[in-house]
């Protein structure tokens, strides 16, 4: 229900309640996951949100954030699961 809630709150802020911006992913990415974007590459927002919208209608929608997520959470267990190991 976290994950709702946390793409509701960021999809509020424009016209479209339903998708994120390009802007809106940024604010998200930022307050949410603030290690998550490299602050030497000030082009990755804009390489994140092209391989998040699927469908190329330039937002992302709920789906496209959920696979995100679960990508993302797939790469945490198995750098923590690659950790405990050692």
């Amino acid at each position: 229900m976290e994950t709702i809630a946390i793409f509701d709150k960021y999809a509020k802020t424009a016209d479209n309640t339903q998708t994120l911006t390009k802007g809106e992913l940024k604010t998200l990415l930022e307050k949410e996951l603030p290690n998550f974007l490299s602050k030497r590459n000030k082009d990755a927002n804009d390489e994140v949100f092209r391989n998040l919208d699927e469908n190329g209608d330039s937002q992302v929608d709920f789906k496209e954030f959920v696979i995100f997520v679960a990508a993302l959470t797939c790469c945490c267990h198995k750098y923590f699961e690659q950790k405990a190991a050692k």
